[in-house]
């Protein structure tokens, strides 16, 4: 499928008719805009007559499906993966920093407590997922003549979750009711009692410890137990083993990204698109019942064509998977110091052997990208699914250039 801009970058209906696009290519009345759905920009005047065009968003914390159909054909799907490591960026950056104002500035006050947080302030984490949907979005419409969004977000009741049998006024009187924190809630819990001797260390001196790290798991108190300050101290030295029963319970938090998100993401999307392009709102249930009526297999992309309304469009077997990679690396020294004092640079050159992290390239008829790069000239190139070459160490000499890097690494997949 190849996708068409008019002159003036309005998108019009792609095109199957390959033959007919190299010869305009070659005689210069078009020209190659994106090589990764391969995208032209004709260079006349031409008429724009359209089909109406609907995209389903199949929303979620970790994949996002995207289906754009008519009633007959399905004219682009992908299948995008979201970042994940917001929380440990920023649970890192903030240690340095904690760090850094101890050794410089240990004499002046803090200032964390003189912020005011705006109204409808969302997590760094949730936001840039929340952006990148948007993105998936505008990406497809610029590429696409689209007459009508349609978007699906799960939402989740926690609550019923760990009680099936909740109801009424339960819902107001979780776990930690009565309690002044998770701390008081957790020793009450575990009868303060330490949970790996039992109490056979005498010690009275107890902690609140996390199973997984705050930075992994968070504080939520089935990540916490009780241990003594014996034990407590052990685990970290290495000579205490916590018993093989303790184990983190379960995690809720994409679940709760998609009860946070399912309504800023719908929206906004209102708001940048009506009244030109119509926003509308479906349920999981609908899409569930649709594709088990039709008979398709369970995935992102197939939702997604559920989603837009026409189940039965006819696909040409392939689709689009996309990662989205972080944009900039900012840390300009590598956390380790080495001897004399000496803290080694964590940038990057710019161009290593004229290539960039996350460049296209081109091995033995296959597409790769560039993961990792060294001045020796041997790369680590891969595939999104993590597929090395040569174990990670291919000679640059043998790669061709395909496409700069994006935000937006992008695979053409066949199902």
């Amino acid at each position: 499928m190849v996708y068409v801009l008019a002159n003036d970058g309005q998108p019009l209906m792609p095109t199957e008719r390959h033959g007919k696009v190299c010869r305009m290519l070659k005689s210069g009345i078009a020209k190659v805009v994106k090589k990764c759905p391969f995208t032209i920009q004709l260079q006349y005047e031409s008429e724009r007559n359209v089909q109406p065009v609907a995209l389903g968003i199949d929303a979620g914390s970790k994949h996002v499906g995207v289906s754009a159909t008519t009633k007959a054909k399905v004219l682009y799907e992908s299948d995008v993966e979201l970042r994940d490591d917001i929380v440990k960026l920023l649970a890192t950056r903030r240690q340095l920093r904690r760090r850094r104002r101890s050794r410089k500035t240990r004499y002046r006050p803090a200032r964390f407590d003189n912020r005011r947080r705006k109204e409808g302030w969302l997590a760094p984490s949730i936001r840039q997922k929340i952006e990148s949907h948007l993105t998936v979005v505008a990406n497809v419409c610029k590429i696409l003549p689209v007459s009508q969004i349609i978007v699906e977000t799960a939402s989740f009741d926690i609550q019923k979750i760990k009680n099936p049998d909740i109801q009424g006024i339960e819902y107001q009187q979780g776990e930690q009711m009565d309690f002044w924190n998770i701390r008081e809630y957790v020793l009450f819990r575990d009868g303060h009692t330490c949970q790996c001797c039992k109490g056979k260390s005498k010690d009275k001196v107890l902690n609140v410890h996390h199973i997984e790290s705050r930075k992994t798991g968070g504080n939520a108190p089935n990540n916490l137990i009780t241990l003594c300050e014996t034990c407590h101290k052990g685990y970290h030295n290495g000579t205490v083993t916590l018993p093989k029963n303790i184990k983190r319970g379960m995690k809720f938090k994409d679940a709760a990204f998609m009860g946070i998100m399912r309504w800023t993401f719908y929206n906004t999307l209102k708001e940048q698109y009506e009244p030109d392009i119509p926003v509308h709102y479906t349920y999981g249930y609908i899409t569930k019942n649709t594709r088990i009526n039709h008979n398709l297999p369970k995935g992102h992309c197939i939702d997604a064509r559920c989603i837009s309304g026409n189940p039965d469009a006819v696909s040409d077997g392939t689709y689009y998977y996309q990662k989205k990679v972080r944009c900039h690396n900012r840390q300009i020294h590598k956390q380790t110091i080495l001897k004399g004092g000496i803290r080694k640079s964590n940038q990057a050159e710019y161009l290593v052997r004229g290539f960039r992290l996350f460049d296209k390239v081109r091995y033995q008829g296959r597409e790769y990208f560039i993961f990792g790069r060294r001045k020796s000239g041997f790369f680590d190139i891969r595939t999104l699914s993590g597929e090395k070459v040569n174990k990670g160490s291919i000679n640059v000499k043998r790669l061709t250039f395909v496409d700069t890097r994006k935000n937006y690494l992008t695979e053409r997949r066949t199902v």
